[in-house]
């Protein structure tokens, strides 16, 4: 699965916790940006592991601060 066909999914999947209808980029930030709170990021999170059928680990989550990082993180994660 290339970049832009991760990118596709994970747009969908943001989308019910894009509560502020914020411009999604690369350099989009999920604390700053879209305002995720710990629930909410634990949500997404979920909903990332069962679409791909991936683990995100604690210290992946920790490490991943933009947009652009957990499309590039889920590629990994995937074999791509």
């Amino acid at each position: 699965m290339n970049r832009e066909e991760v990118d596709s999914r994970i747009r969908v999947l943001i989308e019910p916790f894009n509560k502020k209808n914020a411009e999604i980029a690369d350099a989009t930030t999920f604390a700053g940006d879209l305002e995720f709170d710990s629930l909410t990021v634990m949500d997404f999170v979920a909903a990332i592991e069962d679409e791909f059928d991936i683990i995100i680990s604690m210290n992946q989550q920790a490490e991943i601060e933009n947009y652009g990082q957990l499309v590039d993180a889920v590629r990994q994660l995937t074999g791509e």
